[in-house]
C-alpha cells in the first residue's frame, strides 16, 4: 500500500489539524459513514503517535500512516489524499495497488 500526498492537501494538513514536523497522522478505518472499497465503512483521521504502522510516508517531517490493525481496510489499494477547492477539506481516493 502506497500513501501519496498532494501538497495542497498537505497544507491543510499544517493548517487545519497543526500538523507540524515531528507530528504523526493516522488514516484509520471507522464504522459507519461510506467508502467506495468497504460499504459501512469509511476512513477516519486523527493526530497520533504510531504503535503498529503497516504503512506509512513522511512529508516535511510530518509522519503519514495506518496502523498494522486497520490493515483489512486499506489492503490492495493505495490511498491518494488530494485537497479539494470545492469542499474546502481533503478528499480520500482509493487506486487498485500496483
Amino acid at each position: 500500500m502506497n500513501i501519496t500526498l498532494s501538497a495542497p492537501a498537505l497544507k491543510w494538513f499544517e493548517q487545519e489539524m497543526e500538523a507540524a514536523e515531528g507530528d504523526s497522522i493516522r488514516f484509520f478505518a471507522r464504522y459507519g459513514g461510506r467508502s467506495p472499497i468497504h460499504p459501512g465503512f469509511s476512513l477516519g483521521v486523527t493526530k497520533a503517535e504510531p504503535f503498529e504502522p503497516w504503512a506509512q510516508m513522511t512529508e516535511n517531517g510530518i509522519v503519514f500512516y495506518v496502523e498494522e490493525k486497520d490493515k483489512w481496510y486499506f489492503e490492495g489499494y493505495d490511498l491518494h489524499v488530494k485537497y479539494s477547492r470545492k469542499h474546502e477539506a481533503v478528499d480520500y481516493e482509493y487506486s487498485a495497488e500496483k
